[in-house]
């Protein structure tokens, strides 16, 4: 494949209709109208490969049921397929490390930096996969699996999280109650458990903190906080060298991180939903405000480019800004300034897309010029 043409090309501030030219997986030229053979889009839109910092769309494809849990190499490649026929072809694989609720999650790690080595070596994964490690603050065996990951040349960020009661996402402790009852948890077992994390958090967060602050500055790693609450926990970030807000819950602290100049991470899904499942801001009033600089998808690795296109159906931004959230902003925030933008000598991941009313529709993928959805 050397050109697609007659297509909608989305650049940097405008859309342009022309071709897009590539030599060996690179983009050589973006010529206007359809001036050369190749693949015909039919006026289609074309936009960079997405690049998603943040997705834990592989825990669902290792626990599709509850204690049905699959083989973790299959899990791997399902997760893979997925991710790229969404356009996704950079993937931040989001490893969580130490376990305060979800006993399966370090089977999962330890699995999963496993089955990343192996497959990535026999060059069958579709899309090119990094890791995001996501520390549990509160776990008491977060310092040794960090030490056992943080030299991994896929690791390109890590993030600190604390997922306790009280604090946090779940700063509601009724509703963190409540959301144990869904999931049939009995009274007094959510009491015990609430007492316990409250405990190891009391214990563990301040040394943990500053355990992974130190790891991943040794290795000049970006450092994201993970959702943060008030100006005051911005406020403390950003002195410690976090750089990174990743699903800020109110607008309060956005706000804050944007003052300080720190990039902002949302989540696609909340967009794509119409809201937070948590209860918390809405991700498109975030938008509206002018405090996002890349979207990640969380949980649904399609929720990436629709939620690019819902935030210009409902007039938050223009296409080439909507565009940006899921492919210049994240690139640029991990120092990858080979990919996020359509542009002469970038390299070509570029995703083929179709409007279906207002639904977006993936027509085709090609990563470094070679077709992989």
């Amino acid at each position: 494949m050397n050109a697609l043409t007659n297509a909608a090309i989305v650049l940097d501030d405008r859309v342009v209709t022309g071709t897009l030219v590539i030599e060996d997986g690179r983009i050589v030229g973006i010529e206007p109208g359809a001036t050369r053979a190749g693949i015909d889009c039919g006026g289609d839109y074309l936009i960079p490969g997405i690049v998603d910092l943040h997705t834990d769309n592989l825990e669902r494809q290792v626990l599709p049921r509850s204690n049905a849990r699959w083989p973790s190499r299959s899990a791997l490649l399902s997760h893979d397929a997925q991710c790229a026929v969404a356009g996704v072809t950079t993937v931040f694989d989001a490893l969580c490390l130490g376990d305060i609720v979800d006993a399966q999650r370090h089977q999962t790690f330890t699995d999963g930096m496993r089955d990343l080595r192996a497959l990535t070596a026999s060059d069958v994964l579709r899309a090119e996969h990094f890791l995001h490690l996501r520390c549990e603050l509160p776990a008491a065996n977060l310092p040794a699996l960090l030490d056992r990951a943080i030299c991994d040349d896929r690791v390109r960020l890590v993030s600190v999280m604390d997922h306790s009661p009280g604090v946090g996402q779940f700063a509601d402790v009724e509703a963190y109650r409540q959301m144990r009852r869904q999931d049939g948890v009995s009274e007094a077992a959510i009491t015990t458990m609430i007492d316990q994390l409250i405990d190891a958090q009391s214990r563990h967060t301040a040394p943990n903190r500053a355990f992974v602050l130190d790891r991943a500055r040794s290795r000049d790693m970006p450092i994201a906080s993970h959702d943060d609450r008030t100006v005051e926990d911005i406020t403390r970030n950003h002195a410690e060298g976090i750089a990174i807000a990743e699903f800020p819950v109110t607008i309060e602290a956005a706000t804050a991180a944007r003052g300080c100049g720190m990039s902002i991470i949302a989540g696609a899904p909340n967009i794509v939903r119409g809201g937070s499942h948590s209860g918390n801001i809405a991700a498109i009033d975030l938008i509206r405000a002018g405090v996002v600089d890349a979207l990640a998808s969380d949980y649904v690795p399609a929720a990436m480019l629709e939620a690019a296109f819902a935030c210009v159906a409902l007039g938050a931004c223009d296409l080439p800004a909507a565009i940006a959230l899921i492919t210049a902003g994240p690139a640029s925030m991990v120092g990858l300034g080979d990919r996020g933008r359509l542009a002469p000598g970038l390299r070509a991941d570029i995703v083929r897309v179709r409007l279906h009313e207002d639904l977006p529709v993936v027509r085709g993928v090609w990563r470094a010029g070679e077709r992989i959805g």
